[in-house]
C-alpha cells in the first residue's frame, strides 16, 4: 500500500486543544476510553461469531493488555478483537465523532445479542491526546486477506498511514506520553486508574511492563495448562520433625512427603473482574457474596446491614445493588458513595440526576446502559427519562423497607437505629418516598420497644376510649343543678369568650405524641410517665426535629410535644383550680422576688408524685425554634437567644419544700430554696450554663453545709 497523506475531516483546526482541555473533566478518563473500544472490538468479534460471520480460532482467549515502557515513555493498549482495514482507519479515525460502535449496531440491528457495545459517540480514541504528544495505531482487521495498517498523528490536523506489520487480528494504539503526564508510564498509576474505571469492563484486561523480569511461581504436575512456559522441574525433599512419645522414646514424623514441582513462568492475572454481582439474578447470589463484593468494593469491613438487589429489564435496562452500611454513631460520616456504570464501564460517583439526594447516604453501584450520557461519559444529559430511573430507585427502596417491616419484623427493629437517617432524610427530601413510608416509621419508646405511628395512635386511641367509659360513669350523677348552671353560662353575656375558648378547644383536638430527646437529662420527666403508665418515643437525632415538623404537617390528626413541654392530666391531681389560685399568688410573688425575674412564669398544680418539687415546662413551638436556630446558626452569626424560652416553672405543691416556702416565704433559706428548686427543674431539661452551675454547685455545697450544723 502507497503511503498517503490527507487533513482529518474536522472543522476546525482547533479541535485538538479543545479536545485537550474541555472534553473530559479528568485526563486519566483516556484509559477508560481506549481500554472501553477495546472491549467493543473484542465484542464486535464474539457477535461476529455468535451469528455465524467468523468463526473464532481454537484457543481465543479475548482479553485486553495495557503495557507501560517508563523508559521509552509509551503506553500500549493492546486488543485482539475485530480489528480494522486502512478504510475502516479512514472512515472512524480520521473523521472525528463518527463512532465505529453505532457503525457496527446500526449494520446488525436485527440480529439479537445480549452483548452490549460500550461506545457510542466516536471521540473517546481522541482522549489519548490529552496526555499524548503523538499516538500510533497498529492494525488487522478479522477479514481474510485483510493487509495491517499503521496510522500517526502528532495532535495536529496532519496525519499519516501506511501498511503495517502486525500479524494477527485486533488493534494496538501506542501513546507517546508528553512530559507533563509521565505519571501514566507509572506501572501503579496505571493499576489505580485500571481498578478505578474498569474494575468490571466486560473483557479480561491485563496489566505488562515492558522489558520488566519475568516472575515465576511453582505448581504441582498435575496442575499445569498448555499455556504455561516450564523453566525446570523442582524437586522438595519430605518435610519432617521429631516426636517424643509418651515412654520418653523419639521418632521420626514425616510432615510432607518427597515430591516434584513444576517452575513456571508466574501466570498473568487479570486485573478486573468481568462478571460483577449485579450482573447476576438475585437467586444466584449468596450472602456471603453480597457481603465479599461489598468489602472489595468500598472497603469497608463493617458488613453491611441489608441490600437491595435492582434488577429490570423493562421499561429500561437496570441492574445494580444498594447497600445500607452500619453507622456506629450520629457523629460518623454518613455520606456513601453510589457508583454509577454504563455496561460494567464506570461512568462517575453519586450523579444526583439519577441518583435521589437521600440515597446518596447508601453505598451501591449501579450500572443502567440506557443512560443519555454526553460524549464524554463523564455526565448526564438532560432527559426526563433519567428522572424515570430515579424514580424506580425510590420505589425500590421504599418496597424493601416495606417488605422488611412487614415479614421480617424482629430484623427491621435490629435495623432502625442505624438506617433512620436515610429514612427520615429521605421523608424529608421526597413526598412519595414519605407517602410509602409514613406508617412503616419505627418509633423506640421509653420501654425500648419500637412501634409504628399507626400501632402509637391506636395505643392513645385505646387510653382514650377508656377514660371515656370511666367519664360516662360520673356523667350518670349530673343533675338539674349543672344543668341549668349550663344553660345560664349560655346566657352570661360571654358569648365572645366561649368563641375562643371553643377554637383553642379545637386547636387541642390534635392527639399529642409526647418524645424524648436526651433519655438521661429527662430521665425525672420519663419516671413520671412510668408511674402513670405513660409512654413518650425517643428522638435523639440531630434531623429529627425537622422531621417531626414535616410528619405534623402531612398528618394533622396529631401534634408531637416533648416530654416537658407540658403537664398531661393523667400526671395531676383531678383539682379546682379555684383551691390553688392562694397559693399560685404566693408562690408567683416569691419566687419572682428570689430569682429576680419579674417576668417568670409560674404554675401550681398537685402532683401525684410528691417527690417531684417542680418541673419547667418548655413551650413546644419555642423549643423547635431555639433547636432550628442552632442547627443553621453553624457560623454564629445570629445569637439563638433572640426567641427567648416560652417556659413555665411548675410547682408541686403536695411537695413538702414547696409547703415549707408556702409558710415560711420569709426564712431565711427562701431565697436559696428557690433558686435551688427552679435550677434542678432546669437540669432536668438541659445542662446549666457554666456560671449557672458553678452558681449551683456553691450553692448546693452551702445548704449542705447548713444543714450539717
Amino acid at each position: 500500500m502507497t503511503e498517503k497523506h490527507g487533513n482529518l475531516s474536522i472543522t476546525s483546526e482547533n479541535i485538538f486543544p479543545v479536545i485537550k482541555k474541555w472534553l473530559y473533566s479528568d485526563h486519566d478518563i483516556f484509559l477508560r476510553e481506549l481500554i472501553s473500544n477495546a472491549c467493543d472490538a473484542i465484542t464486535k468479534l464474539k457477535k461476529l461469531n455468535v451469528m455465524g460471520e467468523f468463526d473464532l480460532p481454537e484457543g481465543y482467549k479475548p482479553k485486553v493488555v495495557v503495557e507501560v515502557d517508563p523508559e521509552k515513555k509509551t503506553l500500549k493498549v493492546i486488543d485482539n478483537g475485530i480489528g480494522m482495514t486502512a478504510e475502516e482507519v479512514d472512515k472512524y479515525i480520521n473523521q472525528i465523532a463518527f463512532s465505529g460502535a453505532t457503525d457496527f449496531l446500526n449494520k446488525f440491528k436485527d440480529k439479537d445479542d445480549k452483548d452490549q457495545i460500550i461506545g457510542h459517540f466516536g471521540l473517546g480514541f481522541y482522549s489519548a491526546f490529552m496526555v499524548a504528544d503523538q499516538v500510533h495505531i497498529d492494525s488487522l482487521s478479522y477479514q481474510p486477506g485483510a493487509v495491517p495498517v499503521h496510522w500517526e498523528c502528532d495532535g495536529g490536523t496532519d496525519f499519516s498511514m501506511r501498511d503495517g506489520e502486525r500479524d494477527s487480528f485486533g488493534t494496538t494504539i501506542t501513546l507517546f506520553i508528553n512530559e507533563d503526564c509521565l505519571e501514566f508510564c507509572n506501572e501503579y498509576r496505571i493499576r489505580e486508574l485500571i481498578n478505578k474505571y474498569c474494575a468490571f469492563m466486560p473483557t479480561e484486561i491485563y496489566l505488562k511492563v515492558a522489558n520488566a523480569e519475568p516472575e515465576y511461581e511453582e505448581i504441582k504436575p498435575e496442575d499445569k495448562k498448555d499455556t504455561d512456559t516450564v523453566i525446570e522441574t523442582v524437586h522438595h525433599e519430605a518435610r519432617t520433625h521429631e516426636k517424643t512419645n509418651d515412654d520418653g522414646s523419639k521418632e521420626t514424623v514425616e510432615d510432607e512427603p518427597a515430591h516434584d514441582m513444576l517452575k513456571i513462568v508466574k501466570r498473568p492475572v487479570p486485573l478486573n473482574d468481568i462478571h460483577p454481582l449485579w450482573t447476576k439474578t438475585p437467586s444466584e447470589c449468596t450472602d456471603e457474596e453480597y457481603k465479599d463484593f461489598y468489602r472489595k468494593v468500598f472497603n469497608d469491613y463493617r458488613e453491611p446491614l441489608f441490600w437491595i438487589h435492582l434488577n429490570m429489564d423493562y421499561p429500561f435496562n437496570l441492574k445494580g445493588i444498594l447497600y445500607f452500611p452500619k453507622i456506629n454513631s450520629e457523629y460518623d460520616s454518613i455520606e456513601g458513595t453510589i457508583k454509577l456504570y454504563n455496561n460494567q464501564v464506570f461512568v462517575a460517583d453519586n450523579i444526583k440526576e439519577v441518583i435521589p439526594e437521600f440515597l446518596m447516604l447508601l453505598k451501591g453501584v449501579i450500572d443502567c446502559p440506557d443512560l443519555p450520557l454526553n460524549v464524554s461519559r463523564s455526565a448526564l444529559q438532560n432527559d426526563g427519562f433519567v428522572k424515570k430511573i430515579s424514580d424506580y430507585i425510590t420505589k425500590k427502596v421504599a418496597d424493601k423497607l416495606i417488605g422488611l417491616c412487614k415479614t421480617d419484623k424482629e430484623n427491621y427493629e435490629k435495623y432502625w437505629d442505624d438506617i433512620s437517617p436515610f429514612i427520615k432524610y429521605g421523608c424529608l427530601k421526597d413526598e412519595k418516598f414519605c407517602d410509602k413510608m409514613n406508617d412503616y416509621i419505627l418509633f423506640k419508646d421509653i420501654n425500648d420497644k419500637y412501634v409504628t405511628l399507626p400501632e402509637l395512635l391506636k395505643k392513645d386511641e385505646k387510653k382514650e376510649e377508656d377514660a371515656k367509659d370511666t367519664d360516662s360513669k360520673d356523667e350518670t350523677k349530673t343533675d338539674e343543678t349543672s344543668d341549668s348552671k349550663t344553660e345560664e353560662a349560655k346566657t352570661d353575656g360571654k358569648a365572645e369568650d366561649k368563641k375562643d375558648d371553643s377554637a383553642e378547644e379545637d386547636k387541642d383536638k390534635r392527639k399529642p405524641i409526647y418524645y424524648v430527646t436526651d433519655v438521661k437529662q429527662q430521665g425525672q420527666y420519663i419516671n413520671l410517665f412510668k408511674e402513670q403508665n405513660m409512654n413518650a418515643v425517643i428522638l435523639d437525632r440531630v434531623i429529627d426535629t425537622s422531621f417531626i415538623t414535616q410528619l405534623e404537617s402531612r398528618n394533622p390528626d396529631y401534634k408531637f410535644l416533648r416530654i416537658d413541654a407540658d403537664l398531661t392530666d393523667s400526671l395531676k391531681e383531678d383539682v379546682d383550680p379555684e383551691s390553688l389560685k392562694d397559693d399560685l399568688d404566693a408562690l408567683t410573688k416569691l419566687f419572682r422576688k428570689d430569682l429576680n425575674n419579674d417576668k417568670l412564669k409560674v404554675n401550681v398544680e398537685k402532683l401525684k408524685n410528691k417527690d417531684t418539687a417542680a418541673v419547667l415546662n418548655i413551650s413546644e413551638e419555642s423549643r423547635r425554634m431555639q433547636d432550628m436556630m442552632k442547627m443553621y446558626n453553624v457560623g454564629g452569626g445570629m445569637d439563638p437567644n433572640m426567641f427567648p424560652k416560652d417556659e413555665t416553672l411548675v410547682l408541686n405543691v403536695n411537695h413538702p419544700l414547696v409547703s415549707y416556702l408556702l409558710k415560711n416565704p420569709e426564712s431565711e433559706n427562701a431565697e436559696d430554696f428557690c433558686k435551688q428548686i427552679y435550677d434542678l427543674a432546669k437540669l432536668a431539661n438541659e445542662p446549666l450554663e457554666p456560671a449557672e452551675m458553678a452558681e449551683f454547685i456553691k450553692r448546693s455545697n452551702k445548704i449542705m453545709l447548713e444543714l450539717s450544723k
